[in-house]
């Protein structure tokens, strides 16, 4: 008996392009709906195509076309005068901060000595400014106490309080070393870098902030599963398939199972609302139809039709009285003599 024919397996490229023409889709369709204009107090960001760019899947060997597009922020007229001073601005210092680190050439060129001598030389140089007058002014003091107590110059007296008034003095300048080497470490270093971020705060400055994104919560479209949608569509048309076998399986079956014992009116001019449902031969198919007279709500039947049945088993068709033509089952379907 013949069958039918089954469904053809979808192509994987042909899918694998659905799928990737879908997924390219859904992304541009989500790429337009995340970058949405945005429009605010200081000004507005809007989003522009200009051109696109094409790609080329190397599986399926499709080609797609991706759009390109720009993000253009405009300030507001307000926003634009501050900006645009702001620039000048930032253009004067930038040049002055220019003009000035030109010295810094030989300025850098000359290391920070940060070493102990150098320290304590600074120290003393800067100390001793206040510290030696005020030594100088006690031991002026001393010599006159000492004269007005009748204490001789050259005398043991005299020679001790002045040798007492030198320790003094020693211990005044030891106690500024100990005490002022960190701080006048600091200074110099201070010194040393103050150029240095007189430039550095020349080149630095505000600037206008741009608008800013609102927060926005996107519309999103799910993806196609074409790939499933192909594969389903293929199942389904597999199991119809599956079922047509079935049900030509189960009716022939009958019809073999009849075939030994059934002569019945299969003459062509005698039926009405015939439809052939499958091969039994490529020359002979199985049919279902109404016998002429019949209500058209009435069952239909099953069987073959004489005209098929003579030219593969002639002998298995006769006439009848009226003229129709009677099909011998069991002969027709070489289930009898």
């Amino acid at each position: 008996m013949g069958k039918p024919s089954a469904p053809t397996p979808p192509d994987p490229k042909e899918t694998s392009a659905a799928s990737t023409g879908t997924n390219i889709s859904t992304a541009l369709a989500n790429s337009y709906l995340n970058n949405a204009d945005q429009v605010g107090p200081n000004g507005t960001i809007t989003y522009t195509n200009n051109g696109s760019q094409t790609i080329k899947d190397p599986y399926t060997g499709q080609s797609y076309d991706i759009p390109t597009r720009t993000a253009t922020t405009t300030l507001s007229p307000a926003q634009q005068a501050i900006k645009d001073q702001t620039d000048k601005a930032q253009l004067n210092l930038g040049t002055l901060a220019n003009t000035q680190s030109s010295f810094l050439n030989d300025y850098m060129a000359k290391p920070f000595d940060g070493s102990n001598d150098a320290t304590e030389s600074r120290l003393l140089q800067l100390g001793k400014e206040r510290l030696d007058p005020i030594l100088a002014q006690q031991s002026d003091a001393l010599q006159t106490q000492l004269s007005n107590q009748g204490i001789k110059l050259g005398s043991a007296a005299y020679d001790r309080a002045m040798t007492q008034q030198a320790q003094h003095a020693n211990d005044a300048t030891d106690q500024l070393i100990l005490q002022g080497h960190g701080q006048a470490f600091s200074e110099a270093q201070a010194v040393r870098n103050q150029p240095i971020n007189e430039i550095t705060a020349l080149l630095s400055g505000s600037q206008v902030s741009n608008p800013q994104a609102a927060a926005y919560t996107p519309s999103t479209i799910p993806t196609t599963d074409n790939a499933g949608i192909i594969a389903n569509n293929y199942d389904q048309q597999m199991n119809a398939y599956n079922t047509q076998m079935s049900q030509a399986s189960s009716l022939a079956g009958g019809l073999f199972g009849l075939g030994g014992k059934l002569i019945s009116l299969s003459d062509d001019d005698a039926k009405k609302d015939k439809e052939r449902l499958a091969d039994i031969t490529p020359e002979m198919g199985l049919w279902k139809f109404h016998y002429k007279g019949e209500p058209n709500d009435a069952p239909m039947r099953l069987g073959l039709m004489a005209s098929e049945v003579e030219k593969v088993r002639p002998d298995a068709v006769t006439r009848r009285p009226d003229g129709y033509r009677q099909v011998d089952y069991g002969k027709a379907l070489s289930l009898g003599a």
